[in-house]
């Protein structure tokens, strides 16, 4: 067993990749911001465009009643016909936002180490399903792969296939052009929860299904990068009454837009999803999370492998998270939905909560700290070795530093992973939120990484 920093030295050698230039802006800005007012549009917009999604939406409110957040979340980000999401490509300088793959192959590289790592951990199995939840334009994905095949004299016996949970016709298209090459395959049978595929440039089958519950089982290693953020909310707010939810409904003073209003009394979300002895006066909470957690945890019990989540989040301490973003700045989260992102900060205590003990957790850990662990400083002064242009080195440190500048992405993202139990049982420590440091048998990117 060899420890880095020979591990590392391993690592720059197995990567020795060209550098691909990224793009170095990002959605990141500080969660404080909140919409104040449950009557008035917020004041920081000039002026309240009716899409065609907020016609369909007040027709609802008009029909049944105030809509919940989440309803309002979904309906905004995944509307067959007008959804945010569905019909446009929202990434990169000219979207609203950019991730951190699209940042620095640096990023997709070391996640790319973080599977081949637990794949040698769980004693190399035959099969290796690479499973990513909204793989956006495919860019982490295609980083992975190229991990894979640089270090095919560790995986040349096992049977790879990738395996892609997207809703988005537009997504997939671009992410089938970024790891095909736009030679895939519409599956035409109906009864098929493979929508489409196609083969990677390394001849690694790829396949496409709009639900988790379609990928089959099997030893899979899941990903899920800012996914679970987007994932539809339910806002709760504590009153003299008690706790009633946060629904939106047509502002009566302004009848082209929306408003905040409270529930007159208690409803079934909100006795159901506020904990007896929640402390805080705001609470948001994510029942898709729970349910979409339960079941990762149940398939790595029963098949083993193991998930990697990163996200904005925090540790069950945050109240109003809830913001919109456009053109890379924060935007009104009623004004003109379907076109504008949507977002909430995940909870990782309930993530945890909800895996009720099926698996072990580890984190959450900020970005800056795992990436530090995977070896990203000594993949840093490889690339600058490598390179002798002036631009490049500044790119390359450009990316650096929103990768892990605290004030930036270093603090504001945080890793969180899904383990079989037997992944640890060397450990005599019960693993859990606050024992990520006390592991006998390290986890890659939550402790010193190992090299077998």
């Amino acid at each position: 067993m060899t420890r880095l920093p020979a591990g590392r030295s391993l690592l720059a050698v197995a990567l020795g990749v060209s550098w691909q230039h990224r793009l170095l802006r990002h959605h990141v800005v500080p969660a404080a911001w909140r919409r104040q007012c449950f009557g008035a549009g917020s004041k920081a917009e000039d002026s309240s465009p009716v899409t065609p999604l907020l016609k369909h939406l007040m027709f609802k409110i008009k029909s049944t009643g105030p809509i919940t957040v989440a309803e309002y979340m979904r309906e905004v980000l995944t509307n067959p016909v007008r959804g945010y999401y569905m019909h446009h490509d929202m990434m990169g300088e000219k979207g609203d936002f950019v991730t951190s793959p699209e940042i620095s192959q640096i990023f997709g590289e070391l996640i790319g180490i973080w599977y081949v790592s637990e794949w040698m951990a769980t004693g190399k199995p035959k099969t290796l399903q690479l499973v990513e939840l909204g793989p956006g334009r495919g860019t982490l994905t295609d980083d992975i792969l190229r991990v894979f095949n640089q270090l095919g004299s560790l995986l040349n016996k096992c049977d790879i296939s990738i395996h892609l949970v997207e809703v988005s016709p537009k997504l997939s298209e671009i992410q089938a052009l970024t790891l095909t090459g736009g030679k895939i395959q519409s599956e035409l049978d109906v009864t098929s929860p493979v929508y489409m595929k196609g083969i990677s440039k390394a001849g690694i089958p790829i396949f496409w299904y709009r639900e988790l519950q379609d990928v089959p089982q099997g030893t899979s290693f899941y990903l899920a990068h800012e996914f679970f953020d987007a994932l539809p909310i339910h806002k709760f707010q504590r009153t003299e009454q008690g706790w009633r939810e946060v629904l939106i409904d047509i502002n009566p003073k302004a009848p082209d837009q929306l408003c905040f209003v409270l529930a007159p009394s208690a409803t079934p979300a909100t006795e159901y999803f506020i904990q007896g002895k929640e402390a805080r006066d705001h609470v948001e909470v994510c029942p898709d999370a729970g349910i979409l957690i339960q079941r990762l945890a149940c398939r790595i019990q029963e098949d083993g492998g193991a998930a990697l989540i990163a996200d904005y989040g925090h540790n069950g301490n945050k109240t109003d998270t809830f913001r919109s973003f456009r053109s890379h700045k924060l935007h009104d989260v009623l004004i003109a939905p379907g076109t504008a992102d949507l977002t909430a900060d995940v909870d990782f205590s309930y993530l945890q909560t909800m895996t009720q003990g099926r698996v072990a957790t580890l984190g959450p850990l900020k970005q800056q700290e795992f990436l530090k662990n995977m070896g990203i400083d000594v993949r840093l002064q490889v690339l600058l070795q490598n390179s002798s242009e002036t631009a490049m080195h500044k790119h390359l440190l450009q990316s650096y530093d929103m990768l892990m500048n605290p004030k930036k992405m270093g603090d504001r993202f945080n890793f969180f992973a899904l383990l079989p139990h037997q992944r640890l049982a060397r450990s005599d420590q019960k693993v859990n939120l606050q024992h990520t440091k006390s592991l006998s048998a390290p986890v890659a990117g939550f402790g010193e990484l190992v090299w077998k």
